[in-house]
């Protein structure tokens, strides 16, 4: 069953921009810099995705002298989908249940 924190990480997720971010850091840890010019969004509306994201608990940092490095934890991610698959198997067990009307 999805709990409210599932729902945060969902609304979390459905960002554009941050959904952007995730997918290029599921290919690779990235600093700020990678991410601007693989985005192309601004520096500072792209470090408050990131801090959305970190508060989420979706990436953790990394420093590294004057940049910051941003790794996806992939544990989150699976288990949210644990969740969907959850979803999904048991949609596939209801499939032909059906509630009479009173």
């Amino acid at each position: 069953m999805l709990t409210s924190v599932d729902a945060d990480l969902i609304r979390v997720l459905a960002d554009p921009l941050r959904l952007r971010i995730v997918t290029l850091l599921a290919k690779e840890t990235l600093c700020t810099t990678h991410l601007v010019e693989e985005t192309g969004a601004k520096q500072t509306n792209l470090s408050n995705h990131l801090k959305v994201l970190r508060e989420a608990g979706v990436v953790d940092t990394e420093p590294c002298g004057r940049y910051t490095y941003y790794k996806l934890r992939p544990d989150v991610l699976a288990r949210l989908a644990d969740r969907f698959a959850e979803l999904a198997g048991s949609a596939r067990n209801a499939a032909d249940t059906k509630r009479a009307c009173p």
